[in-house]
């Protein structure tokens, strides 16, 4: 762009708003004390300890006056998302300037004793971190989450067809995979339905001592990379800042009359071709504005700028030139002298929710508004006795998610995410009223593919968590449906997402989001035909290292006991639910009122298959998850079979943090009511969904930890039958018995004889599945009996 779209005046202005918020992001970093440089700086008015990024900032800031610009000109609903999430000094500074900053921490007034403490607290004790974080206003996107800024923009557009994102990538953002995956996000938009993304490519040069790829390659070769992935890239290159601020400001009106012409054609004209949406690279030195020469050598434009350019507590000749270099924005053209952005420079900002500090999409639990949801109870599996047959715990809530869907249709604000696994996880039943979102080709023997529709799916776990993500900090709800062992691909992404949830539960202004909530299915116990690979449960491990307060995890036994989860985890706010489940047929143990019940308090003695009524248990027999339960009850009925004398207690947990003492998680059993149900000496053979060693983790304060014997998975899997899986873990009927006995020396002879009869078995059943590639008759066809 050439022409001036500035008049002299508003480019004096924006200039002048640009310098006051570098102005500002420089002071973040190194003010203790003399926010106006009302006298020469001294060493007394440095921080001790300098923390921050400054190499990103002056882009950032930059970005930032032009977008208000554009808003006030075109009236538009934008947030900004900063994807160089270290630049925190950019988004606090702007945020402070445009007055949502002072409005929400009234202490950070808009004045000289205002900016001493905004200066002050920035990277110090007590104070706020130096990244774009929860505490700042206007942001969905933590400093932490490199690389998801451009999946969480994409995710908040969704369903939100009058908001634009303005998403800033940085440079070396942009090496990550998710980032580099995010950018086919667009072939997922709905331009009648769903808002715009503009990302920015911010094209600095360096990550913290490296050149970035981008910055690095020939401006034909990166045009033909975004091309390639679908954009219009406009560029704004230099660093002339006269110049550069004519640039941008024609660039970007150019790219908003883009976005509003794309929707204007869909919208009118009902067009679902998929149009190329515009995008901005800015290209501008790191550390733009700052120290050029230091010490000798050279730090603007180089990768010298990342963090912190000048030291003058270790370097005393550092405060001159961080006191020049103060000076060069001409604070006294900025701000009174009480402190307050002058009032010619102040009017530039947007007005009340326009600004994108303020707007209502940056904290999303305004806009929040509760799911119509249908009773669960409608959907209930029949299960006339224990152990009736089922059809896969899956399949029976994809109906309850289906209507979930449809009932939530006018209000577009609940989606299904996954990467490519909806169907085969066991929901396909959200095809009978809804469809894929997809806006590229399609092809005659393409399904369930449209331009709108509740499933957003994409062989990229991070894509999917991205925009799920971004989705909720919106206001809205959701489901990431994943096969169990790949969920791991965004452990990360989990930690950022719950720290993100720990944090803002404790901010008042902060309103609560719906919950993060996973369906883990497909899981290590039925990957027979995937084999080991495909055989891990330890996201679960890495789930409760997080705060109690917000990571819940759910192990339903069967399709009743998950839909009733399912029902509570969709309604709850400000969560991390975890629920695994199965697919495959599978026994059903309990009625949906039982179901209820037994979910509500997350643990329980399941009487109809305990026979240690009235007195004191020999052996208490407890599962968690669906396979462990299927085992633990087979287990049960060998013993009363072979060994009636004993008294057995069958214990079940859905809830797995019932487990924790009450002062370690608010879902925790009090010891009292832990003791009763494990009691306080009596032998526990645990048969347990993953790893055994959580189980003590979460007991060991426990009176009777030292009883209780933990069988899970213990990292040997291979493509094997289901039953095999389970013994080659020792998690099978078989070996639980033989746990029992060995912790039972009343059982005596008996006891003897039936072990032996059991380790028969195991060669029985090894043979067999050598030679008929499936388990025994005896397994396959086992059914629970009351008559024992």
């Amino acid at each position: 762009m050439t022409t001036n779209t500035l008049t002299p005046d508003l480019l004096y202005k924006i200039d002048a708003y640009w310098r006051a918020a570098n102005y500002l992001s420089v002071g973040q970093i190194f003010l203790y004390d003399n926010p106006l440089l009302k006298r020469p700086l001294v060493l007394a008015d440095v921080k001790l300890m300098l923390l921050g990024h400054w190499g990103t900032t002056p882009g950032q800031n930059f970005i930032y006056v032009h977008l208000n610009r554009v808003i006030n000109k075109y009236d538009l609903d934008m947030i900004y998302v900063c994807g160089p999430g270290h630049g925190g000094p950019a988004v606090v500074g702007n945020t402070y300037l445009e007055g949502t900053y002072s409005e929400i921490y009234p202490d950070i007034s808009q004045d000289e004793a205002g900016l001493q403490k905004l200066f002050l607290q920035f990277s110090f004790p007590g104070g706020i971190p130096s990244h774009a974080s929860p505490e700042c206003p206007g942001s969905i996107h933590e400093g932490g989450e490199l690389g998801y800024s451009l999946s969480h923009s994409f995710g908040a557009v969704f369903d939100n067809p009058d908001l634009i994102v303005a998403c800033v990538i940085g440079d070396g953002e942009a090496e990550t995979g998710p980032l580099a995956t995010a950018w086919q996000s667009n072939k997922f938009l709905d331009p009648i339905t769903d808002g715009a993304v503009l990302p920015i490519l911010h094209l600095n040069g360096y990550k913290i001592s490296n050149p970035t790829v981008l910055a690095r390659i020939e401006h034909e070769e990166l045009e033909q990379f975004l091309r390639g992935c679908g954009w219009e890239p406009y560029f704004v290159e230099g660093d002339e800042p006269e110049v550069m601020h004519q640039l941008m400001a024609g660039t970007l009106e150019k790219a908003i009359e883009d976005i509003k012409s794309i929707q204007s054609n869909a919208r009118s004209n009902n067009n679902t071709a998929r149009p190329r949406w515009p995008m901005i690279v800015l290209k501008s030195p790191k550390g733009w504005t700052g120290p050029e020469i230091v010490d000798g050598l050279q730090i603007e434009g180089t990768f010298r700028a990342h963090q912190v350019p000048l030291h003058p507590h270790n370097k005393p000749e550092h405060l001159k030139l961080l006191d020049d270099w103060m000076r060069s924005y001409r604070p006294e053209e900025l701000f009174d002298e009480q402190g307050r952005l002058k009032p010619e420079l102040a009017e530039l900002a947007p007005k009340s929710e326009r600004r994108m500090g303020a707007n209502p999409h940056a904290n999303g639990g305004i806009l929040l508004r509760d799911l119509r949801m249908p009773d669960f109870r409608d959907y209930a599996a029949s299960v006339p006795i224990p152990g009736a047959p089922g059809i896969g715990d899956t399949h029976v809530l994809g109906p309850f998610l289906r209507d979930v869907a449809k009932l939530n249709q006018t209000q577009r604000n609940f989606r299904v995410f996954g990467p490519d696994e909806t169907l085969s996880n066991g929901l396909e039943a959200m095809f009978e009223t809804t469809q894929r979102q997809w806006d590229a080709a399609t092809v005659p023997n393409d399904q369930y593919l449209a331009p709108a529709g509740r499933v957003m799916e994409m062989l990229s776990e991070h894509q999917c968590e991205g925009w799920l993500e971004g989705y909720l900090l919106t206001g809205r709800h959701g489901l990431f449906n994943c096969y169990e062992a790949f969920i791991h691909i965004i452990d990360s992404m989990f930690n950022q997402h719950a720290k993100w949830l720990k944090v803002t539960a404790h901010l008042p202004w902060r309103r609560k989001i719906a919950s993060l909530n996973y369906l883990l299915t497909s899981h290590v116990w039925r990957q027979d035909h995937n084999g080991f690979t495909h055989q891990d449960p330890g996201f679960i491990d890495h789930v409760v290292n997080k705060k109690a307060e917000v990571v819940r995890v759910y192990f339903p036994p069967d399709a009743n006991c998950l839909l009733s989860v399912m029902d509570h985890c969709l309604r709850s706010r400000h969560y991390v639910n975890v629920v695994v489940a199965g697919k495959h047929p599978a026994p059903q143990w309990l009625t949906m009122d039982a179901a209820i019940k037994h979910c509500t308090q997350g643990i329980g003695i399941w009487q109809w298959a305990s026979n240690d009524q009235a007195v004191a248990p020999d052996v208490v027999m407890a599962c968690c998850g669906d396979v462990p339960t299927l085992e633990t009850l087979a287990a049960v009925s060998i013993l009363r079979e072979h060994l009636p004398e004993l008294k057995i207690r069958v214990v079940n947990v859905v809830d797995l943090m019932k487990l924790q003492p009450a002062s370690e998680h608010p879902h925790g059993l009090s010891d009292t009511d832990f003791d009763e149900l494990f009691t306080k000496d009596k032998p526990v053979i645990f048969a347990y969904h993953a790893y055994p060693w959580l189980i003590h983790r979460l007991t060991y304060r426990r009176t009777n930890h030292a009883n209780i014997h933990v069988r899970g998975y213990k990292e040997e899997g291979t493509i094997t039958t289901p039953f095999d899986m389970t013994v080659l873990n020792d998690l099978d009927r078989f070996h639980l018995v033989m746990d029992t006995i060995d912790r039972l020396p009343q059982t005596g002879d008996k006891g003897i004889y039936l072990k032996q009869q059991l380790k028969d078995k195991l060669i029985e059943h090894k043979q067999h599945i050598e030679k008929y590639g499936q388990d025994m008759p005896e397994i396959r066809n086992w059914k629970w009996s009351n008559s024992i």
